[in-house]
């Protein structure tokens, strides 16, 4: 059994999936994140990643006053893109998000970096601080992962491309 077998496998267990996306997408400080506006039409934008924490496949911060809030409300369908351009190698996860402005969650989670991208308003509220109401979080739960990574043997990249797909609503109940 290859690889991409053994990930499409029930018996894996989806911890071991979840490892392996995380190892792929180690280093990848940004993701692009599309989302399908009222109309139809799609819409990527560059999201920061996020440390893996428990409870969810992947999780970003947003701004609840955005159209991406509204549009996910209405279809949480999404893709999340990663690519390294170093090597090439790229990752799409297809998966559906739920939104949450969970306090104590965004509590444990704030980097203070977030308000790069949330902005001062001057307000004394939406500061981009850990109490700006302004912060949401995007909790995305992956149902499939498709990747190309180059096999590596001692440090160099070999030309060689593998391309695999790990199906993680497989193990949903697991």
């Amino acid at each position: 059994m290859d690889a991409t077998d053994k990930n499409r496998d029930n018996e894996v267990p989806l911890e071991k999936k979840l490892d392996d996306l995380y190892a792929l997408i180690d280093g990848i400080e940004t993701a692009m994140l599309t989302t399908r506006r009222r109309d139809g039409t799609l819409v990527s934008r560059a999201m920061q990643t996020q440390r893996r924490t428990a409870g969810a496949d992947l999780w970003f911060m947003t701004n609840a006053e955005s159209e991406k809030f509204e549009e996910l409300a209405i279809d949480p369908h999404v893709n999340v893109a990663f690519y390294r351009d170093r090597t090439r190698e790229w990752v799409s996860v297809s998966g559906h998000a739920i939104l949450t402005k969970d306090r104590d969650l965004i509590d444990s989670l704030y980097k203070a970096d977030w308000k790069a991208w949330l902005g001062d308003e001057g307000d004394g509220k939406r500061d981009g601080g850990p109490h700006d109401p302004r912060i949401a979080l995007i909790l995305v739960e992956a149902d499939s992962v498709v990747y190309s990574k180059n096999n590596r043997s001692n440090g160099r990249i070999s030309g060689r491309r593998r391309s695999a797909h790990i199906s993680l609503n497989a193990c949903a109940g697991s």
